[in-house]
């Protein structure tokens, strides 16, 4: 009799500390309005990828965007924080998980920014002996992203160097969703893949020590950062990793479900007059249409 009773009270707690977490959970938003036009704006002008995509596939981009922005905060820390940093943001963060309809950032709450970079307790000045560009946070710091605003825009700007610090940082989140940050992202990594993929870093991290890979050297420190150096390097310069590193090129398009070095060719940032075409694909003209706010 006291065993029933004592599986009905586990039953109960079970089910009372589940309902308590979907109570405490917030509700996940989705976009009701229509994409603002200056975010489109944006896009066009400062994210290669985006350009890369066919009509259809931007309004998905957008629509993951808009979701992002819905469920993040953007928090200025000492800098103030504008539309263009909020849409690098978001744009940082649906890259890598594109090609997944289904992807959430559950785990994810909030995202400081930073004038530039910063120390280990988190302040910008002082001790600045280990200067740090992004973090994902742990312990108090769980469900927080801390980005240099400096790093942010440069990650955009120079489209040659093969880093995007965001990118870098949305990767090893999407690489904790599992539980632990160790370049392994068990839910884009189908299990029997594991040890070849663990087999292919270590290899590549000798390559690096050994001083005969052009891969970032940052990558040398362990599996994760591996990991995020070299999703640097396949978003940025795909086509280069495809011919200096076929074999692990073939694996991130695996991982990622995104072939691209056949995206590069149409990756560029695009500038516009106002008699230019539309970024939106309406077939008229930007100042009559996206831009028609900017030349009223």
């Amino acid at each position: 009799m006291d065993e029933i009773v004592f599986i009905i009270v586990v039953v109960i707690v079970s089910i009372y500390g589940v309902f308590r977490m979907r109570l405490g959970r917030p509700k996940w938003k989705t976009p009701k309005s229509s994409f603002p036009s200056e975010w489109r704006i944006i896009l066009t002008k400062e994210v290669p990828f985006y350009n890369s995509l066919s009509n259809e596939e931007k309004k998905k981009f957008e629509f993951k965007i808009q979701e992002f922005l819905l469920n993040t905060r953007i928090t200025g820390v000492d800098t103030n924080v504008d539309t263009i940093d909020k849409v690098l943001v978001a744009a940082s963060a649906i890259i890598p998980i594109f090609s997944f309809d289904l992807w959430k950032y559950t785990n994810l709450k909030e995202v400081l920014i930073y004038p530039s970079s910063f120390n280990m307790k988190f302040a910008s000045s002082g001790d600045t002996s280990r200067p740090i560009l992004g973090m994902v946070g742990t312990g108090y710091m769980d469900g927080k992203m801390i980005l240099s605003k400096q790093a942010l825009r440069q990650g955009f700007k120079n489209e040659t160097d093969k880093k995007n610090t965001a990118i870098h940082e949305f990767v090893h989140l999407i690489d904790k969703a599992d539980g632990a940050i160790d370049g392994v992202p068990a839910l884009l990594l189908e299990r029997q893949y594991a040890i070849p993929w663990i087999d292919l870093i270590n290899k590549k991290i000798d390559e690096i020590y050994n001083q005969k890979s052009d891969i970032n050297p940052y990558g040398g420190t362990n599996r994760a950062e591996f990991f995020s150096v070299v999703s640097e390097y396949f978003f940025e310069r795909p086509s280069l990793l495809k011919k200096k590193h076929p074999e692990l090129y073939k694996a991130m398009e695996y991982i990622f479900k995104s072939e691209m070095s056949l995206r590069k060719v149409k990756m560029k940032k695009l500038s516009f007059s106002r008699n230019s075409p539309c970024p939106c694909g309406s077939g008229k003209k930007f100042k009559t249409c996206c831009g028609k706010a900017h030349y009223a």
